[in-house]
């Protein structure tokens, strides 16, 4: 891991200091005993910083106190808390672990993460060494049963840094998490710092706003400290994952709403102002994105919603990083009384955002969201780098037999390509499995020229100069192999610049056909184009007869359930 000298106090002697018992870990469950034994072995493991391992029980019915009670008779450093009712959530359960522990500091682990190695000695080195009331770490979100792994809030986290007060980083917001940190027990119990009780969903995002407005000197470490295991495909998914239903989102916004005011109140406007930022930039691209998959009821429901809550921003908080995607997003949202122009807003929506035509204007020439949506202006995203512009590209791919042809058109986005002038494109395909990467090649943007379309007229207020690059090159199914395959492009221009981009898919729009697909390797593929929930061109591939047998079967069972 990278670390700064020069942003680290002397740190001389924390590591005899780290291997002193001063820790507990709070470990909290229910109805999980297949997973909590690992999680209460990965924090005992951490070593003699650990103190004392409180789990809390939150009155399971599968036996999980069973096990826990059997470990805690071979383990005279673990504890079993049991709760006598089913608290329905997360927050009373780590309630019970503040209140029971005893150790000068104190961090939560959940039945279904773990601990890796080294993660108690590194937050407690940095905490001691700085004197600070808190110390945060890498958490790494570990997709299963694939294995891959994505950083959690990684710009935080790229040297060893240490904050006399949170309002010195206000990205510290976006990292809600209260599970990769390590708190002085003191320090939460002098200023009441608790979880909200019973079944609220994302108590982490309140208890960290209750953190930060207390004002902590705050140590941050490259480290990795905490793995935070998504598991899709289980049978009921975590709360966070669970978002099909409108309570969810309406949970996400009061938990939200609550954490605005807490740092409100508590004086740290600044990082008031970023919660209620990070809430445009996360929160509502990331509900936007799904809008698609969700029924009319759905989304009438959230888009009422969210503009009761956006009603309440005022100038100052729309003014804060205004050329973000999240701030167009959620002005469409404010400046109209029904859901409108969906497939467009998932594109925004996307990471890395893409803002597809129409390219409107008004008669003075300003770019705005469409011809009947004047006031919402598209200006603040001109003035920025190519390199973080919202280009779309269109992505199709074709399935042959001998070579399939994929096929790429960059659109003009009020001038500002052409300014910067696209040379070429690099090319990879990369598993959704794994970090594996495929088919990796360059080829040249060619300009297609203008069109230009009178149909429209001024009348529309729609630019209707067409140009645009394009690109063909062929794909080997088969080298790529069995698996989902994302295509990741980065764009080159000639003034040096370029811009990391997914593609808009034209292939798989409305219900994805598969299509089989002779093969020399592998006597025949199953290739399926479709378009992600963001709506990104992603391929599924089976190959040979077994794994086409496979993929048949398993639809032939999801028809008949």
């Amino acid at each position: 891991m990278r670390s700064d000298a020069n942003d680290t106090p002397d740190t001389a002697g924390t590591t005899e200091a780290a291997r002193t018992a001063q820790v507990a870990v709070v470990v909290i469950g229910y109805n999980d005993r297949t997973h909590v034994g690992d999680a209460v072995r990965s924090a005992l493991a951490q070593g003699p910083a650990v103190a004392e391992v409180v789990a809390v029980d939150d009155c399971s019915t599968d036996g999980s106190a069973e096990l826990l009670g059997r470990l805690a008779a071979e383990e005279p450093r673990l504890r079993v808390v049991r709760l006598g009712v089913n608290s329905g959530g997360c927050g009373s359960p780590r309630n019970a672990g503040i209140d029971a522990v005893t150790a000068p500091y104190v961090m939560f682990l959940d039945s279904d993460d773990v601990l890796p190695p080294g993660a108690v000695d590194a937050l407690l080195a940095a905490s001691t060494g700085a004197h600070a009331e808190v110390a945060s770490g890498l958490c790494v979100r570990r997709e299963l049963p694939s294995g891959r792994e994505q950083p959690w809030q990684a710009p935080l986290y790229t040297a060893r840094t240490v904050l006399a007060r949170p309002a010195q980083r206000p990205r510290l917001v976006h990292d809600t998490l209260c599970v990769n940190k390590l708190y002085r027990t003191g320090f939460l119990r002098e200023h009441g710092i608790r979880f909200p009780e019973g079944r609220f969903l994302y108590e982490d995002i309140v208890f960290t706003a209750r953190v930060l407005a207390a004002g902590p000197r705050i140590a941050l470490v490259p480290d990795r400290v905490y793995v935070w295991h998504v598991r899709r495909s289980a049978e009921q998914l975590s709360l966070s994952l669970n978002r099909e239903h409108i309570d969810n989102w309406k949970a996400r916004v009061e938990a939200c709403a609550l954490a605005y005011d807490i740092l409100l109140g508590a004086g740290q406007k600044e990082l008031a102002r970023a919660a209620r930022a990070k809430f445009l930039d996360h929160e509502v691209r990331m509900y936007a994105r799904e809008l698609g998959l969700r029924d009319a009821d759905y989304r009438r429901a959230w888009w009422t919603h969210t503009r009761e809550y956006l009603a309440r921003y005022d100038a100052a908080d729309w003014e804060l990083n205004p050329s973000a995607p999240g701030r167009v997003l959620a002005r469409v949202v404010m400046e109209s009384p029904e859901p409108r122009d969906l497939p467009r807003l998932r594109e925004l929506a996307a990471r890395p955002a893409r803002l597809l035509p129409p390219y409107a204007r008004t008669p003075d020439g300003v770019p705005v969201w469409s011809a009947d949506l004047p006031q919402v202006t598209l200006t603040p995203f001109l003035t920025r780098p190519i390199g973080v512009l919202p280009l779309a590209v269109d992505a199709e791919l074709l399935p042959r037999g001998r070579a399939s042809l994929l096929r790429l058109r960059l659109h003009e986005l009020y001038g500002r390509v052409a300014e910067a002038g696209p040379l070429e494109v690099d090319v990879v395909w990369q598993s959704r499995d794994d970090e594996r990467t495929r088919g990796r090649t360059t080829v040249p943007l060619t300009p297609s020229g203008a069109r230009n379309d009178t149909r429209a007229g001024s009348e529309s207020g729609v630019n209707t100069a067409a140009v645009s690059w394009s690109a063909e090159l062929p794909v080997d199914l088969a080298a790529l192999g069995a698996g989902t395959w994302d295509l990741r492009l980065t764009l080159r221009f000639a003034d040096g610049a370029q811009r990391d981009v997914t593609a808009h898919a034209l292939t798989g729009a409305g219900r994805p056909v598969r299509r089989a697909v002779p093969s020399a390797r592998h006597g025949v593929l199953l290739v399926q184009p479709y378009a992600t929930h963001s709506g990104a061109l992603a391929i599924r591939v089976a190959t040979g007869v077994r794994g086409v047998l496979r993929v048949v079967r398993g639809r032939l069972r999801r028809l008949l359930h």
